[in-house]
């Protein structure tokens, strides 16, 4: 069977990596796609996968995006012109899903971000099936016209998470160390949207050593971390004393290693942070903290290590679902 897997963030490139290691054990055959981007090539040559490069990223503008995803698809569809895929597997890779589609290749899709209107709308009703977290209500998702929704108990970054052994020169850093990242400022649900990173950053500093991981910019910040080259953020904020960001992905990839972190819900309304309040409510140290109280909280949590390795074990890893519904062939 051949497969073709699309990977547009790092985070993709990390599912994606966990889906091709199960894929392989039954002998498929796999085709594995990125694009330019300031964490996927990077990250694939850390986790040992080879990825072909196909297009790029370009936030700069709603034209620019445009461009780079209509040149990124006819990219692919002549890569697949006379060598179609028997199936496409994505966390909702527009160009993926519009090649895959035009050229009638089943197409199941993984997805953990409801608030994301734009890909939803590009990409839900072209889906085969669709993969979600059990915290998120199907309504999140039915309301776009996707065909059929099969849900698990866990969260995605199960899938590269549990029984991860974080491989991290710790001798870099000074100890309490806090992790802060910045908003994604370049999204299309951030437009507009005032970035307050830096400046909690700034008032951690007072608790311990802050190692601040920019979307973009690299450029040293006073009192401040910011590391030059690439660094494997799975295994800095598996090792950090705290996480603080705005998001999911990172928030959760530390809570699931048992290190305390902070969400601030600046972005979006709190009430669709459906699998960050699910991992909470299990137990995961995981907190969503309004900005004036980052300061008080981050006091209280600050190098409290829980262990985790039995609420992990009771997740459901999405890969074991992706490999039933393919093993089954209930994709079509």
């Amino acid at each position: 069977m051949k497969v073709w897997i699309d990977a547009c963030t790092g985070k993709q490139v990390r599912y994606a990596c966990a889906i091709a290691n199960r894929l392989r054990q039954q002998d498929c055959n796999l085709i594995l796609t990125t694009r330019k981007h300031p964490d996927t090539i990077i990250l694939a040559d850390i986790l040992g996968e080879k990825f072909t490069v196909v297009g790029r990223y370009d936030p700069k503008s709603l034209f620019t995006r445009l461009r780079e995803s209509v040149k990124r698809t006819l990219s692919f569809c002549e890569m697949f012109r006379e060598n179609t895929p028997d199936l496409v597997i994505s966390h909702q890779s527009v160009e993926a899903c519009r090649v895959a589609f035009g050229l009638g290749i089943p197409i199941i899709s993984t997805a953990d971000a409801p608030h994301a209107e734009a890909v939803n709308r590009l990409t839900l009703q072209l889906v085969n099936v669709l993969i979600v977290s059990r915290a998120i209500p199907q309504r999140c998702y039915r309301s776009y016209g996707v065909r059929r929704v099969v849900q698990f108990d866990g969260v995605d970054e199960v899938a590269w998470i549990k029984n991860y052994k974080p491989k991290l020169d710790e001798k870099e850093y000074e100890k309490p160390l806090i992790v802060v990242r910045q908003m994604e400022t370049r999204a299309v649900y951030a437009r507009k949207k005032n970035d307050v990173t830096e400046k909690i950053a700034q008032k951690l500093t007072a608790l311990g050593q802050v190692v601040f991981l920019s979307r973009y910019e690299k450029h040293p910040r006073r009192k401040l971390v910011v590391p030059k080259k690439y660094v494997d953020s799975a295994a800095l904020v598996g090792k950090a004393d705290l996480v603080v960001s705005f998001g999911g992905t990172m928030a959760r990839e530390a809570a699931l290693q048992g290190t305390p972190s902070i969400v601030i819900p600046t972005l979006l309304k709190p009430e669709l942070f459906y699998t960050n309040n699910y991992i909470s409510k299990l137990g995961f140290p995981l907190f969503t903290v309004d900005l004036p109280e980052v300061l008080k909280f981050a006091k209280k949590y600050l190098g409290m290590k829980w262990d985790v390795t039995e609420l992990i074990d009771k997740l459901e890893n999405p890969t074991d679902v992706i490999m039933k519904i393919i093993e089954e062939g209930k994709y079509e």
